[in-house]
């Protein structure tokens, strides 16, 4: 039965409901300032709990997931992370089928993990471990779950699927930049986006999407606020709504991106053939130049120049936050969690310095 408690702010309604083994929970509807209200409240939450606990009480972790990503997630995302989600839809429905997402265990889900890892790499193992541990978070408030069985689940993965990529130090970003000013020609416009990747650290799709209204030569900032669909060929809006950002740039990239508008087209890197160079084209053309200069790096290609440049930015003693920021993370968690590595190398340097610095007081 649903009740009443008064505060010193006024009336708390709380509504009482029964999970799956029979304990008895309560839920606060809220606080308000009268006895009436509070109590209207917590009668039509326990009606809502009551109805979410028989509609989803049986349904399978497979349903659920799909549930949840209708929901929560399908909207304002790119067509790339909604495949994603809808293949980590089709691993759960290969190995879970029809089981209750109320009789899966911690052992049960961390066997699933041990299997899906045997021949997957850290990353693809993180992205779907994370989509279901969010799943299962709603689904707790949905009391559907009171436990959540990701909970501290070791991470499997396959180091032999792992994509090894060798990075540039300092001293290559400053021989590889060189090699690219050296041949620039606005014929070319592969070099040029080499060139912004290096000095933005922006994504392939966002330096796609540019145009001459982005670009304010008078701040000297790029705004960040679509992104280009190759195979379409046509705009879509940003990876995520955080995405969408105001770039600071130096005057060295908007000198050499003047020079492109004697193409006379609205897009930035729109070649004299009226196109906007591919992924194939760049990581082509970007290999061409790190050969000629004698960069041998396995697995480099295009989007590496976003690590480089992070790892540039770190190396200089610029906050992990502004560059959280400029990159267009949704916050600091995903900076830390992608450039890890660098964060790490970094901190032990740090480490050196605050013992140093600490030394001098």
């Amino acid at each position: 039965m649903s009740y009443v408690r008064k505060a010193s702010k006024g009336y708390y309604g709380y509504a009482t409901y029964y999970d799956k083994d029979g304990k008895r929970h309560a839920k606060s509807a809220g606080c308000f300032k009268l006895k009436r209200e509070a109590n209207m409240a917590a009668v039509a939450l326990e009606k809502k709990l009551g109805a979410i606990n028989q509609q989803l009480k049986d349904i399978s972790l497979v349903k659920y997931y799909q549930r949840w990503y209708d929901l929560y997630e399908k909207d304002g995302i790119s067509e790339i992370t909604q495949n994603r989600y809808t293949v980590i839809g089709n691993v759960l429905d290969k190995y879970w089928k029809d089981t209750k997402l109320r009789a899966i265990k911690r052992s049960d889900y961390q066997a699933f993990i041990n299997w899906y890892g045997k021949d997957h790499a850290h990353d693809s193992v993180s992205k779907l471990n994370n989509a279901v541990r969010s799943a299962v978070g709603y689904a707790i408030d949905d009391d559907v779950l009171t436990k959540d069985f990701t909970h501290n689940v070791k991470l499997v993965y396959s180091k032999e699927q792992e994509r090894k990529v060798e990075y540039l130090t300092n001293n290559e970003l400053q021989v590889l930049k060189k090699a690219v000013l050296g041949k620039l020609s606005r014929y070319n416009t592969s070099r040029y986006m080499i060139l912004t990747a290096i000095y933005t650290g922006m994504r392939k799709s966002e330096i796609q999407a540019l145009t001459w209204k982005d670009v304010d030569f008078l701040h000297a900032t790029i705004n960040v606020n679509k992104s280009w669909d190759e195979r379409k060929k046509a705009f879509k809006p940003t990876k995520t709504d955080s995405s969408n950002r105001v770039i600071r740039v130096n005057r060295v990239l908007l000198n050499r991106l003047a020079e492109l508008k004697a193409n006379q087209s609205v897009m930035v890197f729109q070649n004299v053939l009226g196109t906007i160079p591919t992924s194939n084209a760049l990581n082509k053309c970007l290999r061409s130049i790190m050969a000629s200069c004698g960069l041998k790096k396995q697995g480099f290609h295009f989007h590496s120049l976003r690590h480089v440049h992070v790892a540039y930015l770190l190396s200089q003693g610029v906050d992990i936050y502004a560059i959280s920021k400029r990159l267009g993370h949704s916050n600091i968690t995903v900076t830390l969690n992608t450039y890890s590595y660098l964060v790490d190398e970094y901190k032990a340097k740090n480490d050196t310095l605050i013992i140093d610095k600490l030394a001098e007081l």
